[in-house]
């Protein structure tokens, strides 16, 4: 026994020493290959050049473009799906549009669309969020944007409604089927770590620019998370109520519909919520495919470096995310708060509901009938003010805290974002490609390394190389500084409740917040650079990263803290020690959030001067010879995600193994 003790200790270390020696190992022999072959075959391409597979892509279009009113399969399938959803997102835009040259009298104007919210809210909520409702609606107009904001409204509405129709009959589905769950979960795998601009180029191709297109994108980004909280909803009902039910004679249909829907309808309607989130944050980056809205005006103001007017629209798209998540999350907990309030709640409840309803199909009736009640009195003079001051603020940090800024955006660029987009772009794309791989397999295992070299060489195909590794050096640096503050914050809130309970507000609102908005305050900051990109890009994905690290951290149990403590080891050593290392499964699974959300910035940072694949994906929108091009970039960052993704996935695993 001893023996094998002797001998199964060394094996073991060697076995930690090895894995990370060959990770040395294979980037001391890139930096030194890198030394020998630097600038040879870096595959790099001028921004107007355009390669073969550009040009097919081009021809795609145009060829779909001139069949599309003569081939079956757009006349009777694509063009049908169009005008449908193009008539439900024109129906609610006509209920609810602000009267105007090019648009009818509302069937309900601001003064009922207020009254509607308001109830609505306190129907499935309470008079809290009714409030917060009625005022966050009400400030909409106060900023100027009512027109804008219905519209963006009224294509999240459209968006969730179709999901959902789909979405709660998958989820329902895959909970009580294994099979279909299995089924499910890799394509609900693959549509959750595109990027969300990754969606809008190949639907234009089959919808034409427009609420058609965005409408389509936004339900299916918005559908994973509905049908994934549904069947975990429907398998999180206990396995003895369902006994019950069947012992009772309970068909199986009997028992979905008065057992386990009612059971997990709270967890279902977190489900919606989610969806909401998810539909707001597409419908806005939408805007880049002629989707109205507030993202449209952030888009303009964006393009024109006008931070006012951004700051503006970024604040109303903040506001209706946090009414509509307040209103789902306060409709998923009515049950319980019923339940606390006792039954002389109920009773009066009801005859409450009604005079506000009555209140409410007054305040309709007025919305369509005067002028006064369908069109936002005196709208703009807030958000001239909120534009005004946020532009006074702008030039004040411009001239006062340039040298801080510029300082630190000069440091953190020449000392560590060049040397390695420089290691990137200019070795050899056969020599990237053979690290990319060998470590995918060495930190994943052969799947990863597989999935690396199908992603490498798919990368290669699309003729959008260089540009790809100036993406991955910049994804890569905001991915470690992310990772940097998600283990510095992540440990606090880990080791303290109270900081628990002071930042993870904060977190939950950041996250809640649709990525257009996060560039307006950066760019007043340091300009339309690539690292006011990659600042946005970091404040958007630390969140996630800050959370998961937290909780990896107060998982460790209290025993084995306790038990360090008892040997002499001090605070820092605890950390190190202890906590981290016990945590590693909640680090790996950070950097792939970190990862996938990096990644899903990098297109909204080609507005304001990150280029490469995000530049190239705008510009692929916004002319029509580079389509082919940007549709290629699309394609790569697809790539780039599902290789980080399941690569940083399989390390989890083997981690938590």
């Amino acid at each position: 026994m001893a023996v094998a003790l002797e001998k199964s200790a060394p094996l073991t270390g060697v076995r930690k020493i090895s894995r990370r020696a060959v990770v040395a190992a294979i980037l001391v022999a890139w930096l030194v290959l890198f030394a020998i072959f630097r600038g040879k075959q870096t595959l790099t391409l001028a921004a107007a050049d355009l390669t073969d597979v550009h040009r097919w892509f081009n021809d795609v279009n145009d060829s779909i473009g001139a069949n599309r009113n003569s081939n079956p399969l757009f006349l009777y399938f694509f063009n049908e799906i169009r005008l449908v959803i193009d008539n439900l997102v024109t129906f609610i835009q006509d209920l609810i549009s602000q009267p105007s040259a090019g648009r009818p009298v509302p069937q309900i104007g601001w003064l009922g669309v207020v009254g509607i919210a308001g109830y609505v809210s306190w129907a499935v909520g309470n008079w809290r969020v009714a409030l917060l409702a009625v005022a966050g609606f009400t400030f909409l107009g106060l900023q100027g944007l009512w027109q804008e904001s219905m519209d963006t409204l009224a294509l999240t509405v459209s968006a969730v409604f179709v999901a959902l129709l789909f979405a709660i009959p998958l989820g329902v589905w895959a909970g009580l089927s294994d099979r279909v769950n299995r089924i499910l979960t890799p394509f609900l795998d693959f549509m959750q770590t595109m990027p969300t601009f990754v969606y809008l180029a190949p639907l234009t191709l089959f919808f034409l620019i427009g609420g058609a297109s965005a409408t389509i994108a936004t339900v299916i980004y918005a559908a994973p998370p509905a049908i994934r909280i549904t069947a975990h909803a429907i398998r999180s009902v206990p396995e003895t109520t369902v006994e019950a039910a069947d012992s009772l004679g309970a068909t199986r249909r009997q028992a979905l519909l008065k057992v386990l829907l009612p059971m997990s309808k709270r967890t279902v309607v977190m489900g919606v919520n989610q969806s909401i989130m998810a539909a707001l944050a597409m419908v806005t980056i939408a805007a880049l495919i002629d989707a109205p809205g507030l993202g449209k005006t952030v888009v303009q103001a964006l393009q024109s470096l006008d931070v006012g007017t951004a700051f503006n629209a970024g604040l109303a798209i903040v506001v209706m995310a946090i009414v509509l998540d307040r209103v789902t999350t306060a409709a998923s907990a009515r049950e319980e708060a019923a339940r606390r309030s006792g039954s002389r709640f109920l009773t009066w409840r009801r005859p409450l509901l009604a005079a506000g309803g009555v209140v409410t199909a007054v305040l309709v009736y007025l919305s369509h009938t005067y002028v006064w009640a369908a069109e936002f009195p005196g709208e703009g003079g807030i958000g001239s003010s909120i534009a005004s001051t946020a532009d006074t603020a702008t030039t004040w940090a411009q001239d006062n805290l340039s040298g801080i800024t510029n300082a630190f955006r000069d440091g953190i660029t020449t000392g560590l974002l060049n040397p390695f987009q420089s290691l990137l772009t200019d070795s050899p794309w056969w020599l990237v490609g053979v690290v990319l791989i060998a470590l995918g397999a060495v930190l994943g295992g052969w799947r990863a390394g597989a999935t690396a070299a199908v992603c490498v060489g798919l990368l290669v195909g699309t003729g959008v190389w260089s540009d790809a590794m100036t993406t991955l050096a910049s994804t890569v640096v905001a991915t470690v500084l992310v990772m940097v503050l998600g283990v510095v914050f992540g440990v606090w809130m880990g080791r303290s409740l109270l900081v628990d309970r002071m930042l993870r507000p904060t977190l939950d609102a950041a996250q809640v917040m649709p990525p257009f908005v996060y560039l307006v305050p950066f760019l007043a900051l340091f300009g339309a650079t690539r690292f006011t990109a990659i600042v946005a890009a970091i404040v958007y994905a630390a969140p996630v990263a800050i959370k998961i690290i937290a909780d990896g951290v107060r998982a460790v149990p209290e025993t084995t803290v306790e038990a360090a403590t008892s040997t002499g080891c001090n605070t820092w050593q605890i950390i190190t020690k202890v906590q981290l290392p016990m945590s590693r499964s909640a680090l790996t699974l950070a950097t792939n959030q970190g990862l996938i959300y990096v990644l899903s910035m990098v297109v909204v940072g080609g507005l304001v001067g990150a280029g490469a694949l995000g530049y190239d994906v705008v510009a692929g929108f916004s002319q029509g010879q580079l389509y082919g091009k940007g549709l290629a970039a699309g394609l790569a960052i697809v790539l780039l995600g599902v290789m980080f993704d399941r690569i940083t996935q399989a390390a989890a695993r083997r981690v938590s193994a």
